[in-house]
């Protein structure tokens, strides 16, 4: 396939998270039809796709990131015949769509489960990871579990262990198991034959494991990781992707049958891979024959981005991978809005709205694809959401210390005025944070230099320019502290992308060659002596030409 006429190479995804979307029965979560209703909406953002988080039945112990039947739409969000609706409607509005798959577990009430844990001969005994207990009785190993705890839980069936990366309720499926691998790749099959253009798988570096089993080693005190917002997590105190997270052998083997299978459809696969070294990890899953990107992590983080950190994120990334082989976000389902995270200094000022302007082109700026949550075109805060509201398992285990991850998840504030902002007729299954009402859609599509109308102008004016959506590396320029520059490049057009991350003006000395400021863009440009003044927060590009 020729990679330069690949529709994800260069996109922007529109994550949407269907709980906190639109809603349109009144039962207070959102649905598909509510996506539906929605796609002028989205398309009108200039975006080129959407991700639809999982919608597939569940018992929602991990909001749908437990499945308990891949096929079947939970009743929560719809129907299957809304999802062919959904997906008729996004093809004729011109957005591609991705769904998420969810493949390295399933709910514990998924068919399959029920008849592993039965006993140790069924005829899907070996479709889990078992284990027998240690000789005293626990956990077969020292892995620890994302939320909290072992990765390992007591089924009195059995009387045996099964690994548990996330939940107890999410139990790992076995990949060694053939039958496993089957099954899945049917299930995509599934959906790619209703007409997805790709999915998202979640969680990939769960995968496989380490069949010995060996215990993760420690952490030295002294680690920085130790130091972030999930350092601070007990899994974070073990080296995890040594031997729990480790990529097998086997893993390449399954992610090859997949690409065969997405290649016969022309699909995208993005997978989520993270870990202390993202595009290190990366590496090993895509490829001609792998996974097509890597969701990188590297820029999300609880507890900020320094302009320090991003440009050395940059930098390695591209040292390590191709351009079309990483998909940036700034932000998701599981973190803190990046105006909450990145934009602290600027939270609640006169810039606020710059700042958000301004993380938005910088993160389709560079090269790859970008994923944009929902509501980050809003300028959406993290929510403030009090502990009897919370629905996340994370954050009420962890509260207060670590609120979990509700505050990004709450709905999206359609109409100032209406009850529950418009989102939905009835009580809202998350609440809404009053300080959302003012950004609105409706108020902000009322305001030329509203944060939605800016950010909407700069991406359809991006998704135009054949620089930003597909020239080579955003290669990096000397710069002021704050400041983020660097040019990408396409055949003779280059663009000149310059960030100032400072609630400061800041000035960046152009480099030689002739440079047009580029107007169209949304970002007034002003010049000096050969230098470009930028505002607090404040962005620019400018136009040159190669040879």
């Amino acid at each position: 396939m020729d990679t330069s006429v690949r529709w994800w190479d260069g996109a922007v995804i529109y994550q949407i998270y269907p709980s906190s979307f639109c809603d349109t029965n009144g039962d207070g979560v959102g649905d598909l039809p509510g996506i539906t209703q929605k796609i002028d909406y989205i398309a009108g953002l200039g975006v080129d796709a959407i991700w639809i988080s999982p919608f597939y039945l569940s018992p929602m112990k991990d909001f749908g990131y437990d499945v308990a039947d891949y096929r079947v739409v939970d009743p929560r969000y719809g129907s299957n015949e809304d999802f062919d609706r959904l997906l008729a409607r996004a093809h004729d509005a011109g957005l591609k769509v991705v769904v998420d798959m969810v493949i390295c577990h399933t709910s514990d009430q998924h068919p399959w489960f029920r008849e592993s844990r039965q006993d140790l001969t069924n005829a899907k005994a070996d479709w889990y990871v078992w284990r027998d207990p240690k000789p005293d009785g626990t956990e077969p190993n020292n892995w620890l579990g994302f939320f909290g705890g072992h990765a390992w839980a007591w089924d009195h069936h059995r009387r045996q262990y099964y690994l548990c990366h996330f939940l107890d309720e999410q139990p790992n499926l076995n990949y060694y198991n053939r039958e496993v691998r089957d099954a899945i790749l049917d299930t995509c099959r599934f959906w790619l034959h209703k007409g997805v253009d790709g999915f998202r798988m979640d969680a990939i570096a769960t995968l496989m494991f380490d069949p010995e089993l060996r215990d993760n080693p420690s952490r030295s005190p002294d680690d920085p990781y130790l130091q972030g917002a999930l350092g601070r997590m007990p899994f974070g105190r073990q080296h995890n992707f040594v031997h729990q997270l480790n990529k097998q052998p086997e893993t390449g083997g399954f992610i090859r049958e997949l690409r065969q299978l997405a290649d016969e459809y022309g699909a995208f696969l993005l997978g989520e891979v993270g870990g202390d070294d993202g595009a290190l990890i990366t590496r090993e899953y895509v490829g001609d024959d792998l996974l097509h990107t890597g969701y990188s992590f590297d820029l999300l983080d609880w507890d900020g981005m320094s302009p320090e950190r991003i440009k050395k994120v940059v930098k390695h990334t591209q040292d390590l991978l191709q351009d079309n082989e990483i998909t940036y976000a700034s932000g998701n389902h599981d973190m803190s809005r990046v105006l909450s995270t990145w934009g602290r200094s600027a939270q609640g000022t006169e810039y606020e709205q710059d700042f958000v302007c301004m993380a938005n082109a910088l993160i389709v700026s560079l090269p790859g694809s970008t994923c944009i949550y929902q509501g980050e075109e809003l300028g959406l805060e993290n929510a403030e959401v009090p502990f009897e509201a919370l629905q996340d398992p994370y954050g009420i285990k962890f509260y207060p210390e670590f609120p979990g991850r509700d505050g990004c998840r709450t709905p999206i504030p359609w109409v100032q005025d209406a009850p529950n902002a418009g989102f939905s007729t009835g009580k809202p299954w998350l609440p809404i944070d009053p300080r959302h009402l003012s950004k609105a859609v409706n108020v902000q599509e009322e305001h030329d230099g509203s944060t939605l109308r800016r950010v909407r102008h700069f991406l359809n004016w991006r998704r135009q320019e054949p620089a930003m959506r597909r020239g080579a590396s955003f290669g990096l320029l000397e710069s002021p502290a704050d400041v983020i520059a660097g040019i990408r490049e396409l055949d003779a057009g280059r663009m000149l992308c310059v960030f100032n991350m400072s609630a400061e003006p800041r000035q960046f000395q152009l480099p030689e060659g002739a440079w047009t400021p580029e107007a169209d863009s949304g970002f007034t440009v002003r010049l000096t002596d050969g230098a470009v003044d930028l505002a607090p927060y404040g962005s620019a590009f400018l136009r040159g030409r190669n040879g």
